[in-house]
Formats: structure tokens, sequence, C-alpha cells
């Protein structure tokens, strides 16, 4: 089974859930286990049924592990498998009626809205990839999208009214109002410093690197904990935690 599904999903954890390295690797550790159950029963990915979920987790609650070891290797299975749905690596999720363990959750980690003033404002004009950054984060905050929809917008996604059309989780397509900040520095970004930036005419991706390639969602986590040093915000920031405080900031 191709390592590649694995590596991305790791990513995604990273980068757009802001989960810590230790509990990445965590969730590593426990597809590694499921994989050699897959290697056992010869399956492939898409051939997974939810008998044959239900055979794993049989095998792990005959295993000596600790109650929340357990749990959180149902949870990596289910997130897993919900992650391979939505990128359209398999056709069913197995997992879909696999209950959830009940285990006590933290409230995820937002920041402040003086934080998130410091954060929009740290981009500094003086070159282009810094008009990038600040309509980056404007959108990102203002309308509350994912970065993997973030990263996706083309040019023409925006449109003269101040929507922006993105595709969300399964493909779904969402358009949303930019609102007046995101509005006026995209607008700025783009007749500014994007031409600045991109090296074929022909690129439809609105935000684009140094080389003048679509940005990778790699690429904007960066980007965003450079900002937050610059900003003196302290906490272990992550485009997820952006998500969450625009959805509490909305309250």
């Amino acid at each position: 089974m191709s390592s590649q599904i694995f590596d991305s999903y790791y990513s995604y954890l990273s980068i757009e859930k802001g989960l810590s390295e230790n509990t990445v690797q965590a969730y590593s550790n426990d597809l590694r286990q499921f994989r050699k159950f897959l290697s056992k029963e010869h399956l492939a990915l898409r051939e997974v049924l939810p008998e044959h979920v239900a055979r794993y987790i049989q095998d792990l609650e005959g295993e000596s592990i600790a109650p929340r070891s357990r749990a959180r290797k149902v949870s990596a299975l289910r997130s897993f498998f919900s992650y391979c749905l939505d990128e359209q690596m398999v056709d069913n999720n197995p997992c879909a009626y696999l209950s959830a363990p009940k285990l006590p959750r933290n409230l995820p980690q937002i920041l402040a809205e003086q934080e998130v003033v410091a954060l929009l404002d740290a981009p500094t004009l003086d070159k282009p990839t810094g008009y990038r950054d600040r309509a980056m984060l404007e959108v990102l905050y203002g309308c509350g999208l994912r970065v993997s929809e973030l990263v996706g917008l083309n040019v023409g996604d925006i449109d003269e009214l101040g929507f922006v059309r993105c595709l969300g989780k399964g493909n779904k397509e969402r358009i949303i109002p930019l609102g007046s900040h995101a509005l006026r520095a995209t607008a700025d970004y783009l007749k500014f410093a994007r031409r600045h930036l991109v090296t074929n005419h022909k690129e439809r991706a609105l935000f684009v690197n140094a080389r003048g390639k679509r940005l990778t969602r790699q690429g904007f986590w960066k980007i965003i904990k450079g900002w937050a040093k610059a900003a003196g915000i302290g906490k272990e920031i992550s485009p997820h935690m952006l998500r969450h405080s625009f959805a509490t900031h909305l309250l």
C-alpha cells in the first residue's frame, strides 16, 4: 500500500488540524498497526468494509493496552477514513457508523481578538509577498476557510460583487461573502503584487509562491508561523486555530 496516502494525511493533521508533532506521531504509530492488519488480511484500502474494521477493533480489545490508547487508535482510524473519503481515495467510509470513543476533550485553543489584529497587521507591504500574505490571512480569518480551500482558490473565484467561490469537503462548492477587509486586501494584492510573483500569465492560482506556482498548504503553514512570531504571539499557532477564532468571534 502506498505510503503517500498516509503521508498526505499526516501533513493534513499537522497543517490544517494544528496537532502537535507528538500527537501526529502517535496517530502514525496507530495507523502503522492498522496497515499491518490490512497486509495480514490481504486488503487494499478501497476494499475495507465495516466488518474488517470491527475485526480490527476486536483484535485491539484483546490486547493489553490502556483504554485511552485503544480509544485513540479508533479515533485515528475514523479520522483517517474521513480524510480519505474527502480526498476521494476511497469510495465509502467503513467507519461511518463507528461510535466515537467517549473521552474528555480539551476545547480548541483560539486567539484573542487583539492577537488576531496583531497577526493580520503583521505582514509588511514593502514587497509583493507582504501583500499576498495579508490578503491570505484576511481571507482565511474573514471567511473561515480551510487552508486547503484557501490555497485552492483561483483568480476567477472572486467575483465583482465580493463573493468567493471555493470547493470544500467532498468537492462541495461554497459561495461566501469576502467582507470589506478581505476584499480590500485581495484587491490590493491583485493590483500591486501578484503580477510580480507569477512567471506564467496562464497561472490560475490566486495565491502563488515566490516561484510563481500555486502555494501549498505546507507553504502557508510556514508563512503563518513566521508572521505569528513577528506579531509577538507566543501560542503554538495553526491555521486551524485561526478558523476556530473566526467561528468564536462571530458569536
